[in-house]
C-alpha cells in the first residue's frame, strides 16, 4: 500500500496517541472529519495499523527482568523451525522472537520477575524443546530505549 503524506502524519499521530479524537486527529493533520475517519478505517483495514494496545510499565506490572536468549536449533530445517515458533507462541514470558542470520537461529526477548523465574522458564520450557542445540542468555541491565513507534 502507498502510503501519503497525510497518512503519514495520520500514523505519526496515533502511534503517540491512539486514543486521540477524529476529531483533533483531523485538526493535526489537516482534514476535515469525515476524510480522516475514512483514511484511519482504510488503514486499519489494510492492515497498517494492525492493533490499538495499551503499553504497560514492565517494572511497574512487576517483571522487571529482560533476558535475550539467543537459540541455536540442531538442524534448521523447515519443520524444525515450525516447532520452535509453534511452541515460543505459546509461552507468554517470550514477548519477542526473531529468525535470525548468522551463528543464531533465533533471538528472543523473555520478561520475568526475578532470576529464579527465568531459571524454571528455561529449565522447565526452553531446554526441553527437541532440537535445540544450543542456548546463551543475557540479561539486560537496564533498558536505554524502548518505542514502539516507526519512523514514519
Amino acid at each position: 500500500m502507498d502510503l501519503d503524506d497525510i497518512d503519514r502524519r495520520i500514523l505519526a499521530a496515533l502511534q503517540k496517541d491512539a486514543h486521540v479524537t477524529t476529531d483533533r486527529l483531523s485538526e493535526m493533520v489537516g482534514l476535515s472529519q469525515s476524510p480522516c475517519a475514512r483514511r484511519v478505517r482504510r488503514l486499519r483495514e489494510t492492515g497498517v495499523i494492525k492493533s490499538y494496545v495499551a503499553i504497560l510499565d514492565q517494572v511497574k506490572v512487576g517483571l522487571p527482568v529482560s533476558v535475550f536468549a539467543s537459540i541455536k536449533l540442531e538442524r534448521q530445517r523447515e519443520e524444525e523451525l515450525d516447532r520452535f515458533q509453534a511452541a515460543v507462541a505459546r509461552w507468554p514470558e517470550i514477548v519477542e522472537c526473531y529468525l535470525m542470520t548468522g551463528q543464531r537461529d533465533y533471538l528472543l526477548r523473555i520478561v520475568v520477575k526475578d532470576l529464579e523465574s527465568y531459571e524454571r522458564f528455561l529449565k522447565q520450557k526452553l531446554t526441553r524443546l527437541d532440537g535445540v542445540a544450543s542456548i546463551e542468555s543475557s540479561f539486560a541491565l537496564s533498558q536505554v530505549k524502548h518505542s514502539q513507534a516507526l519512523p514514519l
